[in-house]
């Protein structure tokens, strides 16, 4: 079962680390997962989901696909904070040459969409590395993307942001918790939990605690359903609009450890 801070060290270096010994389930959702208890969906459905690739660290496997990432603007992408960092990358984004998105494709080894490079990126300044605390980066693209694949960015007072709201999360991520790793998109349907059930799971008795001005709780009340490695970045959505990021939480699917998520409405800054 993975720790707490586990899915915060992203899928990106749990691909790199499994290049040299099995995977385990200390990395965090972020590269290669495929959205535990979920079903396929074809890109068409949800545009606005985005692979983050290098394939000069990752291996073209899988396309160089590492985090997931969400199109909120048409040359810009947000993702999670920690997909950007020197555990993920093994230097600065400026440093991977191949820095790149895949945008408007279903499956990583298939053709069609667009691959974008990476122009510029920036991290938020009150990131916390240690807590996940404002996990949210934002990747301005060389060229834009067709407008009609942009997401809506949920307000503070967004009532989708209620506990009850159905969600659903996507990536390309570990479908099983095990390290069965996927290359084509899938979804899987969570709600958004009350604070209070994330307060309960990560109280910081494990260094990590839930802190519900900059995360946000989803997951299925009876597990199941959930984010895991490889899905670290990717989107949250209710009600069409983008609530988080998968940033990180405990094992994959269970019921008494949900997904915490970044709350984008909190931590997205004001100009992108």
């Amino acid at each position: 079962m993975r720790r707490p801070i586990a899915r915060a060290l992203t899928g990106a270096a749990a691909l790199f680390a499994a290049a040299v010994a099995p995977l385990t389930t200390t990395a965090p959702a972020s590269a290669d997962s495929v959205v535990v208890g979920g079903t396929p969906i074809d890109i068409t459905e949800a545009p606005w989901v985005v692979a983050l690739s290098s394939r000069d660290r990752f291996g073209g496997t899988r396309a160089g696909q590492f985090c997931g990432g969400v199109l909120v603007a048409p040359t810009k992408v947000l993702t999670a904070a920690h997909c950007l960092g020197r555990e993920a990358l093994g230097g600065r984004p400026w440093q991977v040459r191949d820095f790149a998105v895949i945008a408007g494709r279903t499956s990583l080894r298939g053709e069609g969409g667009q691959e974008v490079r990476v122009a510029d990126t920036w991290v938020n300044p009150d990131y916390d590395p240690s807590t996940n605390s404002g996990d949210v980066g934002v990747l301005t693209l060389e060229k834009a993307l067709p407008s009609s694949w942009v997401i809506e960015v949920a307000a503070r007072d967004d009532p989708a942001l209620t506990a009850g709201t159905p969600a659903d999360v996507y990536g390309w991520g570990d479908t099983t918790g095990d390290g069965a790793y996927a290359t084509s998109l899938r979804t899987a349907r969570v709600q958004v939990l009350p604070d209070a059930s994330c307060e309960r799971a990560y109280s910081g008795g494990l260094g990590v605690a839930y802190r519900g001005d900059t995360m946000l709780c989803a997951g299925d009340p009876h597990g199941g359903k959930d984010a895991c490695q490889g899905d670290s970045g990717g989107p949250l959505v209710a009600a069409g609009r983008l609530i988080g990021l998968v940033s990180w939480g405990s094992g994959c699917g269970q019921a008494e450890n949900p997904g915490v998520y970044t709350r984008v409405s909190a931590v997205l800054p004001k100009r992108l």
